[in-house]
């Protein structure tokens, strides 16, 4: 086999993964991994009608610092729909731990986030769909537990084409048992920038942080937990 023989069995054999990129320290630390797996990754973030576009800017810088084959944005308005701090200006982000399901949760945001992820991973082939979701600091989101995942690959399955056929796409949250610390950890341990991370549900335009809400609470309780310093700037 020539040279340029064995480079393009090396292109048809190369896995494929979508990674879903929130622009946040979970989806960072989640996109380092999939890439320290060996996957030739396409990632993907939503403009959803969320409080502001901070997030979606640090998407885009993590892809392309990461080195991701593609980065899209795919745009769609959940504010239409409301139900959330996160889509509906007249909802407050609540600034201290609440009980049960928070005002933030966002009806049914990644069963869609999921379910475009599905139909691009078909497009272009992909093996592997990767999400940071996690259930140990979940902020008691329903959509964020194991059970969750699950149920989704049941239903990608028997939805699509690829999973027929028998080699449909599977749904990797490889945070899904972690602490934040842990997180951070192992993040740093494959040289994620969480400078360029944005966690905050209501940061500003140059996207620093409230320092108030549970997304910040829950990020600079993992830095400090895993004894590493939080590069986090706040308003």
């Amino acid at each position: 086999m020539t040279a340029i023989d064995s480079s393009l069995a090396g292109l048809q054999t190369a896995k494929k993964a979508i990674v879903l990129v929130s622009g946040g320290l979970d989806s960072a630390t989640v996109l380092a991994i999939a890439i320290a797996d060996g996957y030739e990754c396409h990632t993907l973030s939503f403009d959803y009608g969320q409080r502001h576009r901070a997030e979606l800017l640090a998407a885009e810088q993590l892809s392309a610092t990461s080195a991701a084959v593609e980065h899209r944005v795919i745009s769609f308005d959940l504010g239409v729909i409301g139900g959330s701090a996160l889509t509906d200006s007249s909802i407050d982000v609540p600034e201290s731990p609440t009980e049960g399901i928070p005002v933030t949760y966002v009806p049914a945001r990644n069963t869609i986030f999921l379910s475009f992820a599905l139909g691009y991973a078909e497009v272009v082939g992909a093996s592997a769909i990767f999400v940071g979701v996690n259930a140990v600091d979940y902020s008691g989101y329903p959509d964020c537990r194991p059970d969750y995942i699950s149920a989704y690959q049941v239903m990608a399955d028997s939805a699509t084409k690829a999973g027929v056929e028998g080699h449909g796409p599977k749904i990797y949250a490889p945070l899904i048992d972690m602490s934040k610390a842990d997180i951070v950890t192992e993040g740093m341990r494959l040289g994620v920038d969480y400078a360029l991370t944005v966690s905050c549900y209501q940061a500003d335009s140059q996207g620093r942080a409230c320092g108030k809400c549970d997304s910040c609470r829950l990020r600079a309780e993992g830095f400090e937990s895993a004894g590493i310093a939080d590069p986090t700037r706040y308003v």
